[in-house]
């Protein structure tokens, strides 16, 4: 039995890494405007973003940024 409890215990894991990292693309207002403002200056130089960031990595803003403003007019 304890290795069914150990199996509920990695899919609980599982699952707090996934809600965290949905959490890390929660950005305050002041981070999406840096972010903004950013993009408008250097464009899709997201390491050079998230250097003006704490915290945020290049990866963390480009998810961010694509989930957020990319269209899909192709």
């Amino acid at each position: 039995m304890s290795r069914l409890d150990h199996s509920s215990d990695d899919s609980y894991a599982d699952s707090r890494e996934d809600v965290s990292q949905d959490s890390k693309l929660e950005f305050s207002e002041d981070e999406e405007t840096l972010i903004t403002r950013m993009f408008k200056l250097v464009g899709e130089r997201w390491s050079l973003i998230a250097g003006r960031i704490p915290g945020r990595t290049a990866e963390e803003i480009e998810k961010f940024w694509t989930s957020r403003y990319s269209t899909s007019e192709d």
